[in-house]
């Protein structure tokens, strides 16, 4: 049978190519690969190209880097140095190590990007990706300029993972995030969606037969993805944080967000976008792309 995502997977990969964004390989140390998709310019470290704004895009947990900011890495190819990395165990990255925490997921991508010229970037994460960028912000200020989080927060303590898991009627992110049945790829994409129509069970199954490998290896990712209250504690950010979010997300209300700007504090703004959920960069792309142009060309700005 004809696979409708190997096609649209291979369209977009060509639409990519097209604006200057191919992908990369690096192996940042002996037995951990990662899958980068970089502005070919960056790549050839012609001049011009590293005089533009790198922009650093981290995916949630569902999707690898390309399907989750297709829209806003082709609307910001142009201006800015475009990164698309994979997380270990999500599109083409890979690791032999048993680290599953946050602070080896930072350090992997910082890794990568230091392997590939980069100095200085602003990070735009959603959900999962967003917790990775404010511990990339804790690491690594020298290397973190300014962050765009959305649908996110500072760390998925077990007093925020509660709250979020009862809004969605599940009791653990395993059993949400990674589906075993049509159904259940169903329930996910409706979670994450403010409106989205029925579709034929065949595209549920092909979802479900190819975007949930490493099922193993991410279980444990979401284990240790979850900490205690008392653990966590606030870090002091040096950089300038906006939270750009669907209003109607299930997973990370909006009452979530005002109450991440409080910990941020003066240093955070808050911007949420209507008739949205979780995945709201794909819902309401042209939306979210005018409120993040903006955005980073304040940040450009000020950096400059």
């Amino acid at each position: 049978m004809i696979s409708l995502l190997k096609i649209y997977k291979f369209l977009l990969h060509v639409v990519l190519k097209l604006a200057g964004i191919r992908p990369q390989t690096i192996e940042i140390e002996p037995g951990t690969i990662i899958n980068i998709w970089v502005s070919t310019k960056t790549a050839n470290h012609t001049s011009n190209q590293r005089k533009k704004p790198a922009v650093v895009f981290l995916h949630g947990f569902c999707f690898d880097g390309i399907l989750t900011w297709q829209f806003q890495a082709l609307a910001l190819a142009k201006d800015y140095s475009v990164y698309l990395p994979d997380f270990p165990f999500f599109g083409g990255s890979i690791t032999d190590k048993n680290e599953r925490s946050m602070e080896f997921q930072a350090e992997c991508m910082a890794k990568a990007l230091r392997k590939l010229g980069v100095e200085k970037c602003i990070l735009v994460g959603l959900s999962y990706g967003g917790m990775v960028c404010f511990k990339m912000a804790e690491m690594y200020p020298d290397l973190v300029e300014g962050m765009v989080v959305t649908c996110s927060v500072m760390a998925l303590t077990e007093s925020i993972s509660n709250a979020g898991l009862e809004r969605i009627g599940f009791t653990s992110w395993a059993d949400y995030l990674l589906p075993d049945s049509v159904n259940g790829v169903d329930t996910l994409l409706r979670v994450v969606a403010y409106s989205l129509p029925k579709l034929p069970n065949w595209i549920y199954k092909e979802l479900l037969e190819r975007m949930f490998n490493y099922r193993k290896e991410k279980v444990e990712l979401l284990k240790a993805l979850v900490i205690s209250d008392k653990e966590f504690t606030i870090p002091s950010y040096q950089q300038r944080i906006h939270l750009l979010w669907g209003e109607n997300d299930k997973i990370f209300d909006l009452e979530t967000a005002r109450n991440l700007k409080e910990q941020i504090g003066e240093k955070a703004t808050l911007t949420y976008i209507e008739k949205a959920g979780h995945i709201v960069q794909l819902e309401r792309p042209f939306v979210y792309n005018s409120h993040l142009k903006k955005i980073l060309a304040s940040l450009s700005c000020r950096e400059n």
